[in-house]
Formats: C-alpha cells, structure tokens, sequence
C-alpha cells in the first residue's frame, strides 16, 4: 500500500494498492493503444477536451486544493492558486497548440521542403510532491496536445493528488487512457522506462532522482527532461526600491513555505544598505502567519515530511557552527520549521552551496558587480536568479554574465505557460512550457519532396 500522512495532524489522508508488474504492463498498453487513435484526433477535439479540463479545475479547485493542502501541507490559498494555474496552462496549449506544431516551410532546392510535428507516443511523468498539481499538468497539457499519452508516476505522499488528476482529465471527457496515474514505488520505475511502448520520460525532482532516471533512458536511448533542484540567488543592488524588493523576496523564498526549486534561497545584497535591508526583511518575516494549513489565513504551513525538516535543521546548524547567525526564527517542531533568515553567511556554508528546502534564507553581503555576479555563479545548481535594481541598463548588461536558465528582473523566477522554462548545470536540461515545452516530445520529420 501507498499511504499519504497529514504532515500537519500526522492523520492518514489517503491508501492506493501498489500496482503489480502485470498492472503496469497491462496499463502501458492501453496507453500505446490509445495513442494509435489519439495521434490522429484533430486538434480542434483536443482544444475542445483541454479546454473542459481547464473549467474542471477551476468548478472545483476547492475539492483539489484541500487534498494538496492534506497531502503535503500547503496552505489553501496557495493551494488555490497552484490549480487555478493549472486551468491557464490547460487553456494556453488548448488556443496555442496547433499553430506551435504547424509544419514549418523551408525554402531548399526541392518542390516543396519542410519540417513536420508529430507525436512520439507514450510519455512518463515522474514528478514531485510540492507542487503536485502543478508539476503534472506543465507535462501533460502540452504532451496531450501535441497527440502524445501521458503516465503518471507521483511522489508516494500526493497519491490521492495524483488520482484527482487523472479523475480531472476522465471528467473533462478525454478518452480512456489519455492519461493515466501509476500507483508505484520508485523502485518500479527503471523497468517502466525500459518498456518498448514507453518513448520518453521527464522528471522533476533532486539530482540523485535525475541522475538514475537519465542514466536509464539514456541506456534504452529515449529523450528525456530533467527539471532538478535549485538555489536561487536575490541579487539587491544599492540603488533597488527597497521596499518593493523586500516584499518580493519575501515572497519568493516563503511561499509555499519556502519548498520550490526556483525560490529564492540566497539573499546577496549591496554592502551600502545591508543594514537597513536586513532590519526591514526581518520586519516582513515576522509578520508571516503560521498555524494550520487549511486556516486562509496561514502563509506558513508544515515542510511536507519531518524528515525534511530535520534536514534543515541540520544544514542550519552546521552553518552557524561555521560564523552564520540567525536573526530570526532557525526552531523546529516536528514538521514546522520557523521563518527563519539567517546573516554573516559565507559562500562556503552549507545553506550558501546547498540547496535548501525549507522557510530559511541567508544573507551575504557584497561590493562590487563583479563580485554578486561570481556569487551567483558560485553555485552548482543554475535554475535562475533575481536582481533588484532601478539602472535596466546595468541590468541588461548583468544578463549574459549569469550562468542560470532564467534572469528575473525586480521580479520573482516563476513559470509562466508563455515562457521556457529549465535550468543549466544540475539544476537539469531540456525545457518545459511555451513553445520550447511541446516541441521537447515530438518527432521533428524533415519531409523533401523532388520531381524527376
């Protein structure tokens, strides 16, 4: 059995039977199956059934929303949010799709050339816990648009998350095995990679899950899409609206409380007006509300296990053992891990090098542009990074001196179904979303036709 817990009552929330190998094998079939009609369905039926998806969402985001909040701990109004996200990209790829993957004409010396695209067939998804909504649908409303099948693999603690989204697409009228959800364990999965049926896979999640899972297609030559971890740098330069730039970054490092790839996870700000930005932060931190999840008012919920926040606890503590000082919160309970913003960090600290997946931010202090901008690249994860500054020329000029995948400026790094989005070093490859997204699982065929 797969079991979900409560991360904020420790109460089962949901039970699933682990299928068998023969479950598995029979449900990949009915997904190759079904992709031998779906490929051909028009796109005007798919925009038709992608649309329906999207009001399913939005008619019932509270149903959804409050099992995400059970699940994993999330407070419902972002829960809220995450599925009213979903609903937008099912709707960007429903009006955009087709003419994403039109035939491209190419002037050649042939009668006619160009390039066609087309589906590839079955597609897995291995996708995380902390946005278990999110995550699924950014994969499958442009796989399932461009003619492809989606599966499912989830993380163990969202099962019944991962049931509501097939359930989304089986009440939008989508046919029987579009896509379909695999109750598994990770173990399980080397074997469904390997099946002939199945043509690509995309995950998002750490590295070691990247590493197994890439290693494995690259073995069986399939594509495959990596979305990996994060440690995002909020870049404050002397001359930013300090005001603005504290409730962004605010923002960015605790929603969700602080447990997404691309929040900010290191705060490097001007040396001229760190005392005053770190006083101010503070103040913004404190105001934060935690309590119960499924209180509209809470902002700061549970991290989604306690595991996880004793993972925290100790990169936390390694760190102050090393000169960094907390100003404020840096406790645990259990689950709960407090606000938590922490100074005097070095670029040798654990929270500085690593990636931290929690409520816990550190502040590093610099001179120069030369010296934020080694900060930033200083780290092995390149998913993307924030600067904060009123001169767009001295922005502009910053953008190309970044190694990341995204260059955010006076904003938060987020994902936008109109943008790519991914990373470069072990932040992952390949990019989801936009048209960059839908075109990461096609067949792009060349066709030439001659006249003797």
């Amino acid at each position: 059995m797969i079991t979900s817990i409560n991360p904020y009552n420790l109460q089962e929330v949901f039970s699933i039977k682990e299928l068998t190998e023969k479950q598995t094998e029979d449900a990949i079939n009915r997904a190759h199956e079904r992709f031998l009609s779906w490929r051909k369905t028009p796109f005007s039926k798919r925009s038709k059934l992608m649309k329906a998806a999207a009001e399913e969402l939005r008619n019932n985001k509270q149903e959804y929303a409050e099992t995400i909040t059970k699940e994993m701990g999330k407070p419902i109004k972002q829960a809220i949010a995450e599925i009213e996200k979903c609903a937008w990209v099912c709707d960007f790829y429903a009006e955009n799709a087709e003419n994403q993957l039109s035939k491209r004409v190419i002037e050649t010396d042939a009668v006619e050339s160009y390039v066609s695209y087309e589906p590839i067939g079955v597609v897995l998804a291995v996708m995380p816990w902390n946005y278990p909504f999110w995550q699924v649908f950014r994969f499958a409303a442009p796989a399932l648009m461009a003619g492809n099948i989606g599966i499912l693999k989830h993380a163990s603690n969202v099962m019944q998350s991962a049931e509501n989204i097939q359930k989304v697409f089986e009440r939008a009228g989508f046919p029987d095995d579009c896509f379909q959800n695999l109750p598994l364990s990770s173990d399980k999965i080397e074997n469904v990679i390997k099946n002939k049926k199945v043509k690509a896979v995309t995950l998002t999640g750490s590295k070691p899950a990247g590493s197994a899972v890439a290693s494995t297609a690259a073995s069986e030559i399939k594509k495959s899409v990596l979305e990996l971890g994060g440690s995002n740098a909020l870049v404050v330069f002397k001359d930013c609206d300090i005001d603005k730039t504290i409730k962004t970054c605010v923002q960015a490092r605790f929603q969700n409380t602080g447990q997404s790839c691309i929040a900010g996870k290191r705060l490097i700000v001007h040396e001229n007006i760190i005392e005053n930005f770190t006083q101010k932060f503070v103040d913004a931190v404190k105001e934060l509300k935690s309590g119960d999840p499924m209180d509209e008012d809470t902002f700061i919920g549970t991290l989604a296990r306690e595991d996880l926040a004793e993972d925290l606890e100790r990169q936390l503590k390694e760190s102050m053992e090393a000169g960094a000082k907390v100003l404020i919160g840096g406790k645990r309970d259990k689950a709960y891990f407090e606000p938590t913003v922490v100074t005097n960090v070095s670029a040798e600290m654990r929270i500085f090098k690593e990636e931290t997946f929690g409520p816990l931010i550190g502040i590093t202090s610099f001179k120069t542009e030369e010296e934020a901008v080694s900060l930033v690249n200083a780290s092995e994860f390149g998913l993307g990074v924030s600067i904060f500054t009123q001169d767009f020329k001295k922005a502009k000029s910053l953008i190309t001196q970044f190694n990341d995948g995204a260059v955010f400026v006076n904003e938060l790094v987020k994902s936008d179904p109109r943008l790519p989005f991914g990373g470069t070093k072990i932040s992952g490859y390949g990019r989801e979303l936009s048209v960059d997204g839908i075109h990461e699982f096609i067949n792009k065929k060349t066709v030439y036709f001659n006249k003797y």
